[in-house]
């Protein structure tokens, strides 16, 4: 059923979610009630879209938004792959400035529903090759809300004639209140140069830190981790916004690698299930694919990703 005009709305026992197709096919809410010593409320699970990011069909005001088909940054929008050459132009809406393109092609499309429940909704977006990305493929999204959590289904079918790299992931947006901690086993992170693209590999002390839980506040940090044991936790105190609370995010290979975006001073973060690093086309000449990732699609293959979240009161 909708929410309202231009919005799918998901909805089973305490859990709400709200899809905004026109928007990237993004999740625009995820939100639970509560009822807890005679109180109760509402909280946001994720960082809901503003009206005004509705308006525009702004996905990067939305809570989420699907990545494909590639995470993050290209350097300088160059790259190439089994004889074909990628050129892609700057696309980023808030740094129109900036030289390198993110975050793929699916969050600035409108995305065809073709499944919409009380529980589920499925959307589809196709892409002609073109210089930018010179392989044709198509995408889609599942979307399956149950009592206890939230799961998505990600595909991208490679429709050319020759093989496509590819990465997938999504880009959900946390509320970040005073208190938060944030659990995220991984083995290393890419350091960043000044303009967040991959220098190289550390564990350091921010990995140690993530490993046994550090309050979000003691981060600053946009970077790429590798090794990811596929969970993240993400944990809430007491406060205006209802009991204590946590929300465990898991994903399935391909999706091995996240990355963690949390300047200090913002209301919101960013932890997102990615199946590659950073500017992995470009990096394949000096390093494996181990810390890369990213797939090679032969025409007509399908590459399968999945994450949940779920909410937990405490």
């Amino acid at each position: 059923m909708r929410a309202s005009p231009g919005l799918l709305q998901l909805q089973t026992g305490a859990l709400r979610v709200d899809v905004a197709p026109d928007a990237g096919g993004s999740i625009a809410r995820f939100e639970g009630t509560w009822a807890r010593g005679g109180r109760q409320g509402r909280v946001d699970w994720l960082r809901p879209a503003t009206e005004q990011g509705l308006a525009q069909r702004n996905p990067l005001a939305m809570a989420s938004f699907p990545l494909v088909p590639f995470c993050n940054r290209i350097r300088d929008g160059r790259a190439s792959f089994e004889g074909r050459d990628i050129r892609m132009p700057p696309n980023h809406p808030g740094d129109p400035a900036s030289p390198h393109p993110l975050h793929g092609i699916g969050w600035l499309r409108p995305w065809t529903v073709t499944l919409a429940g009380g529980h589920h909704a499925s959307l589809r977006f196709e892409e002609a090759a073109s210089e930018a990305w010179p392989w044709r493929f198509a995408a889609e999204q599942h979307l399956e809300l149950t009592d206890q959590a939230l799961r998505v289904t990600m595909t991208v079918t490679n429709h050319d004639t020759a093989a496509m790299p590819v990465g997938i992931g999504h880009h959900p947006y946390f509320p970040h209140t005073p208190g938060t901690r944030l659990t995220s086993p991984a083995a290393a992170m890419w350091i960043g140069d000044a303009q967040v693209m991959p220098t190289r590999l550390e564990a350091n002390d921010d990995v140690a830190q993530l490993r046994e839980g550090v309050v979000l506040a003691d981060l600053d940090l946009d970077n790429n981790f590798v090794g990811w044991e596929h969970r993240t936790l993400v944990e809430w105190p007491l406060d205006q916004h209802g009991p204590r609370r946590s929300l465990l995010m898991e994903a399935q290979p391909p999706l091995d690698y996240f990355v963690l975006y949390c300047p200090r001073g913002y209301d919101h973060f960013c932890t997102e299930p990615v199946s590659q690093c950073t500017d992995w086309l470009n990096l394949l000449p000096q390093y494996d694919r181990g810390p890369l990732g990213g797939s090679r699609l032969a025409p007509g293959e399908t590459l399968e990703a999945r994450f949940t979240l779920t909410p937990r009161w405490e």
